[in-house]
């Protein structure tokens, strides 16, 4: 069968909005074909079909979404996910 999935992830070094990145990920058969990215601030797509979706996306709601999601998704776990890491090490 084939599989679609995305992957969300934050990457960041410190708590500050400024230093956090915010990614998603499309992915078909492993083959990624879009991505949106905090730092670009909208959708890259990769294949024909990554292309056209990043074009209709990013002239859409979903970029504001997106942009969004930094915020909501990061920021509000950013001290969930150090605590969690610094009382494992």
């Amino acid at each position: 069968g084939f599989r679609h999935y995305v992957v969300n992830s934050c990457e960041f070094n410190s708590s500050k909005l400024n230093d956090i990145e915010y990614t998603e990920s499309y992915y078909y058969n492993k083959l990624g074909y879009i991505r949106f990215s905090s730092s670009v601030g909208k959708y890259v797509g990769y294949t024909e079909h990554g292309i056209k979706n990043a074009e209709r996306w990013n002239n859409g709601p979903e970029v504001i979404t997106s942009r969004d999601e930094k915020e909501r998704y990061c920021f509000r776990n950013v001290g969930v996910f150090t605590e969690s890491a610094l009382t494992k090490s």
